[in-house]
């Protein structure tokens, strides 16, 4: 019986998938796709394709991976767009509390501090963001403006940069920068 199965076994087997030790050493491992966006982003130097990459990571950060996550995202989002702000902030936070490692839960409800003029809650939420994801262009862009709006010209420029080392083709960080190192240098810092 083992003669005449044993060429069976020797053919499945030349046909079975190779094992991960036997795998090339040579072949690079592949790049996760929000890794691959961001290299992209910094070395794109065409400002229209260099939108079209930040809105792909955009897409990339609102995927929270459960279909609850994702309703309470739309849900918060159509209440921001309506100015109903408190309720925006009751789904986002009930967002950070089911999936606290969603960044993007996190720089939602930042977006909606800042709008309410809560600075200093968005600012907690933004660290939050950024530690989740320290690429964050959107959530360095909010801190820079909360440092604005207390006239902290220094932080605001350094975080703008921070945002440049990112997303380099952002035109309103590009002129946020000439603007405030042209004030501090008229400052004499």
């Amino acid at each position: 019986m083992l003669r005449i199965l044993a060429p069976l076994i020797a053919v499945l087997l030349a046909a079975a998938p190779p094992a991960l030790a036997e795998t090339p050493v040579d072949e690079p491992p592949e790049i996760p796709r929000l890794d691959q966006l961001f290299d992209d982003l910094k070395r794109e130097r065409n400002e229209a394709s260099a939108e079209r990459i930040a809105n792909f990571i955009r897409e990339e950060w609102l995927r929270s991976g459960s279909a609850t996550i994702d309703l309470m995202m739309q849900w918060s989002g159509k209440a921001m767009s309506e100015k109903r702000y408190e309720v925006a902030l009751d789904f986002l936070d009930q967002v950070v509390v089911l999936s606290p490692e969603f960044a993007e839960g996190w720089n939602r409800r930042a977006t909606v501090h800042y709008m309410m003029g809560s600075y200093a809650k968005s600012m907690a939420d933004i660290e939050h963001t950024l530690r989740l994801e320290p690429r964050h262009f959107g959530a360095l862009s909010g801190m820079a403006a909360i440092f604005k709006t207390y006239e902290m010209k220094e932080p605001a420029l350094e975080t703008f940069k921070r945002v440049l080392d990112v997303y380099p083709m952002l035109r309103s960080a590009q002129e946020e920068v000439a603007d405030l190192a042209e004030e501090l240098a008229g400052e004499g810092i």
